[in-house]
């Protein structure tokens, strides 16, 4: 008896549809992607479902196929919850088998308590409202979920000291960020590393870089700034920043020290709330 079939997201019948037309025409990936002007890697994770086109890729799409603007007119019914500099990257990682975190100043998204990020948050917007915090909040939390499977992803995290000794939200909020990240790491859900201020320049001072690898498409790469954040899918390019991290990882404290060394700046915070 076979099971029942798997329900497709939005996103998956968006890149099924793009497969079908792209046949019909008789072109290849890389034939497409010449017209879009990108990479074929990149039409793969379309028509995978794995990622959507921006409104001008969507329009290049719709010359080369001959679809009279459909997929462009599709995609504006596919509206993320999420930033547009970061929707790509917020919908790969809930597919990746490992993700790979750098973070220079804040904790990464995906470690942050409710009251860790609502400081992010607050600090970030010069008139906030608290329903809008609330929204935010909730968002943000909710991509967490993928960190409750039991072995998907593995999850490396290396923090620059910088994150520890930054405080958001008071000391309080720091000591209770700090103890979850250091409890994840005790029950091995995370591997944490931390680059103290005593190394000084390392591989990755310039920035935050998130890489994520899947089961059966290749590694991506994701860098951000204010208000903006680039993906890359080139080879050559995520290879570079793979070899930025491990050049990195290697000049960072050990497992252990790490985690000794968050607990130690923890209770500091712990004690000054008191």
């Amino acid at each position: 008896m076979s099971g029942a079939p798997k329900s497709r997201s939005i996103r998956q019948k968006y890149g099924e549809e793009l497969r079908i037309r792209r046949i019909a025409a008789g072109l290849t990936q890389e034939a497409v992607s010449e017209g879009v002007v990108c990479s074929p890697t990149l039409i793969s994770h379309w028509e995978a479902g794995r990622r959507l086109p921006t409104p001008h890729d969507a329009q290049r799409l719709d010359l080369v196929l001959g679809t009279d603007g459909f997929f462009a007119r599709w995609l504006k019914d596919l509206d993320t919850k999420y930033a547009q500099h970061f929707a790509p990257a917020a919908e790969l990682e809930q597919q990746a088998t490992e993700l790979r975190h750098y973070s220079i100043s804040l904790v990464p998204g995906l470690l942050q308590t409710k009251e860790y990020s609502r400081a992010v948050f607050r600090e970030g917007s010069a008139n906030y409202r608290d329903d809008e915090l609330d929204e935010d909040v909730v968002i943000r939390q909710a991509r967490a979920a993928l960190l409750e499977k039991p072995s998907r992803p593995v999850l490396w995290c290396l923090l620059d000291e910088a994150v520890l000794r930054r405080r958001v939200g008071g000391p309080k909020v720091m000591a209770d960020q700090l103890h979850k990240i250091a409890d994840m790491a005790e029950a091995g859900r995370l591997r944490l590393h931390v680059l103290p201020f005593s190394l000084g320049n390392h591989a990755l001072t310039e920035g935050l870089l998130y890489l994520m690898k899947f089961a059966d498409a290749p590694s991506i790469a994701y860098s951000e700034g204010v208000h903006t954040g680039h993906l890359m899918d080139d080879p050559a390019l995520v290879s570079k920043c793979q070899t930025a991290y491990d050049l990195a990882l290697g000049d960072a404290l050990s497992h252990k020290d790490s985690l000794a060394l968050v607990r130690a700046v923890a209770e500091e915070y712990a004690h000054a709330s008191q």
